[in-house]
């Protein structure tokens, strides 16, 4: 579709004045106004644009099939997902799983497990292992953005069996990308890890496993998993990639692996914002932009 010159006229006048996304946000409310709803245009508008946070939960929902496309069908669905979630606290709590002090996070463990048939029996219970800990991440992240427990746990929920039936293939190839852009970006900080022996020690699990929840503060992340969740593993690795170009002269600095991932895990918060933006114009730039029409 042509760019429209007095839409994109408007558009920067509005961001001029303080008004960015007005009419992205005009947009979203004529594509949220279809029914059924359209889920590929609804992808592709998250593709672009970051979605306002007053529709953002919405959208994540139906993107992830927790909602259907049919609006007349919400109310119904949605009694039938918070059924479902009592009927497993439940379950947890008569087989005292879990109890009124179990952390919201652990609940939602348990419940993933019990619905994923590999809860544990309650006298094997362990330490959680890694692909524990990543779920214990994200759910932690989730619980910070989301404020009822139902529609956190099927977000949760949503959001893991996606990401890992959509993009489990590709998760191994990230690390590999990852030096590829940053080659055509600032390749003395590639030689730099590769002489320090950096390159594979960097934080890969939390970056692409975690989708950086517990590295980027909730408000940044947010932008990121809009694009996740409507369909793009690849952003993670322009995140990654510009919090190495952010932080380069810091790095270049570090000659000892351990160093660099101390400092990765536990990033400065106070820039995330730009990070995450200067992140999606790379990714942009690199793959190119989904058109949208309304």
């Amino acid at each position: 579709m042509a760019d429209d010159p007095q839409r994109n006229f408007r558009s920067a006048y509005y961001e001029k004045v303080g008004f960015r996304g007005v009419e992205e946000k005009k947009s979203l409310e004529i594509l949220l106004k279809d029914n059924p709803l359209d889920l590929e245009k609804l992808s592709t508008f998250s593709q672009r644009f970051p979605l306002p946070s007053m529709y953002r939960i919405h959208v994540w929902k139906v993107l992830l099939g927790i909602l259907p496309p049919h609006s007349e069908s919400n109310a119904l669905v949605g009694g039938y997902r918070k059924e479902q979630y009592l009927d497993i606290v439940e379950a947890l709590e008569v087989t005292r799983y879990i109890n009124a002090s179990t952390p919201s996070t652990h609940v939602y463990l348990r419940m993933f497990q019990l619905e994923s048939q590999v809860l544990p029996r309650c006298s094997e219970i362990s330490p959680p292992d890694e692909e524990n800990e990543d779920f214990l991440s994200i759910s932690r992240a989730m619980d910070e953005i989301v404020d009822d427990p139902v529609d956190c746990y099927w977000l949760i929920k949503c959001f893991v069996n996606q990401f890992h039936i959509k993009f489990g293939d590709s998760l191994p190839h990230l690390p590999k990308s990852l030096e590829h852009y940053l080659s055509q970006e600032e390749p003395r900080l590639l030689n730099h890890f590769k002489q320090t022996g950096t390159l594979a020690q960097l934080p890969y699990n939390l970056w692409f496993r975690r989708c950086f929840a517990g590295c980027l503060p909730e408000s940044s992340l947010q932008r990121v998993w809009d694009k996740v969740i409507s369909g793009s593993c690849k952003i993670l690795v322009f995140v990654a990639l510009e919090i190495l170009l952010s932080n380069k002269i810091v790095l270049m600095g570090l000659n000892r692996p351990e160093g660099v991932v101390k400092f990765l895990c536990n990033i400065p918060q106070e820039n995330t914002d730009a990070i995450v933006a200067k992140a999606i114009d790379l990714w942009h730039k690199y793959c190119g932009t989904p058109m949208h029409s309304t």
